[in-house]
């Protein structure tokens, strides 16, 4: 449910769960900082999202042995690109994602902390390489929020998704999936706290194979 939890983020951020995200990234690398408000962390997993809405987040899956389902995301209104190798995002909220969040038709719906920062990504969306992810932020009361990601050369995993407003048909193709990934993470015999990580993996992979329609 984690994975699904994030690709819903932005549209529940804002109203109801409206799955709105057109461009999925998925990063390989290292965290070499992660502090939030005032704890430090290492990664599981960075990841890049856009909505319909003209929203970017990166979205960081935290390793938390007190929490599998601690997640944070620096969001802000994309702009324009003004370098090839360069992506630069003006973050006004933290989205704040843990276990104890309530949930609506099922997913978690993270605390939404209004912020102000940025985020800079050296690399490339149209050449799949990126070298390095910085950002910071501080939230209204005052609470920090910094990343370092550096990557490890390996070609980003991106996905463009077509998305609406899903059907309930669609809701229980996507939880089939999700069961899928999660019955792949039992048969490579993933560690728990790896497991969400590997599940955004994997239906990011799923996203990137043609429907039965498509074929």
């Amino acid at each position: 449910m984690i994975a699904a939890a994030i690709l819903c983020w932005p549209a529940l951020a804002t109203a109801g769960p409206v799955y709105d995200v057109d461009l999925y990234a998925l990063m390989s690398g290292t965290c070499r900082n992660v502090n939030i408000a005032g704890r430090s962390y290492t990664c599981k997993a960075v990841a890049y999202f856009h909505t319909l809405r003209g929203r970017s987040e990166f979205t960081v899956v935290l390793d938390d042995p007190a929490d599998n389902s601690h997640i944070v995301s620096f969001s802000g209104e994309s702009s324009p690109r003004t370098q090839d190798n360069l992506f630069e995002l003006a973050v006004d909220r933290m989205l704040l994602k843990s276990s104890d969040r309530p949930r609506v038709d099922g997913l978690p719906v993270p605390l939404v902390e209004a912020s102000t920062g940025s985020c800079r990504q050296v690399g490339s969306f149209v050449t799949r390489q990126v070298s390095s992810i910085t950002c910071a932020a501080t939230d209204r009361n005052g609470k920090t929020y910094e990343l370092n990601f550096q990557s490890d050369g390996s070609p980003m995993t991106l996905r463009r998704l077509r998305q609406s407003s899903l059907p309930s048909e669609r809701q229980r193709a996507r939880q089939v999936a999700q069961l899928e990934c999660r019955l792949k993470a039992r048969a490579a015999k993933v560690l728990p706290r790896d497991t969400p990580a590997f599940v955004i993996r994997c239906l990011g992979e799923d996203d990137g194979k043609p429907s039965d329609e498509q074929r």
